[in-house]
């Protein structure tokens, strides 16, 4: 039994002591200031700026908290590799630091994600039961892109160069103009009947909607989607209204 005891604790000093190793990347070094100083100066309703503080600060930002369990390998090395990719992708705590034109399209990724449930991910939901989105929260994160850059953009013809560069910054994660992949092949989309590709599985309501995409279709569908078609499969949004304009010259072209 003594045997037993001492291999029990040899191995939790191991397990304390790996801990202090980050093959990841060390999250912890830079210090904590407190969920108060996050988003203070960002441009997006009082209502999205808790949400995302309330939901999506422990892996977004540098406000992580740390449970016990956070000091012990492995489970410490799995949440400090989800926190560390989680803040290359989207860090509350240098929003105000990062560019106009990146915060829209994270913007985009955060309604895209809020919509379709992925946001928190299952693994942090599984520790944190109340973690899970409500449909008042997803629908307060749906409006940040709602007057993004409308002021700006409005009244400019679109252009079909710019359009180009930002069907290539935006859309190709999941579209390609000359094959389907999570979403359909756009080549030749304006003036196609929505839901007509051969072979492309659409929702049933973007099949059945009968609408035509032209310009009046596709600036409302590149705004909000799920508006003019709920329940459609695409859930990513174009905030400005200058890149709606240039991608619509784009498709047109």
């Amino acid at each position: 039994m003594k045997r037993i005891g001492a291999v029990i604790v040899l191995c939790a000093a191991a397990g304390v002591g790996l801990a202090f190793v980050h093959p990841f990347g060390n999250p912890r070094e830079e210090p904590a200031r407190g969920l108060g100083t996050l988003l203070q100066g960002a441009n997006m309703s009082a209502d999205a700026k808790q949400v995302l503080i309330t939901k999506c600060a422990d892996c977004h930002s540098n406000e992580t908290r740390w449970p016990v369990y956070a000091r012990l390998v492995p489970g410490s090395w799995l949440m400090e590799q989800d926190v560390m990719e989680a803040r290359r992708k989207m860090n509350l705590s240098t929003w105000e630091r990062t560019p106009g034109d990146a915060q829209d399209v994270l913007i985009g990724k955060i309604i895209q994600e809020a919509k379709s449930g992925d946001m928190p991910p299952a693994q942090y939901r599984a520790l944190h039961w109340g973690a899970r989105l409500t449909p008042a929260e997803v629908a307060v994160l749906s409006r940040m892109g709602n007057g993004v850059g409308e002021a700006a953009g409005a009244g400019e013809a679109g252009d079909a160069a710019r359009g180009k560069a930002v069907f290539e910054r935006r859309c190709t994660g999941c579209h390609a103009m000359d094959g389907d992949r999570e979403g359909p092949r756009l080549t030749g989309v304006f003036g196609r009947k929505a839901g007509s590709v051969a072979g492309f599985d659409y929702s049933v309501g973007l099949k059945n909607s009968g609408m035509t995409w032209d310009e009046a279709t596709l600036e409302k569908w590149l705004r909000d989607p799920d508006k003019l078609v709920p329940n459609t499969t695409m859930d990513f949004s174009v905030p400005k209204a200058q890149e709606r304009s240039d991608l619509i010259a784009y498709f047109k072209r």
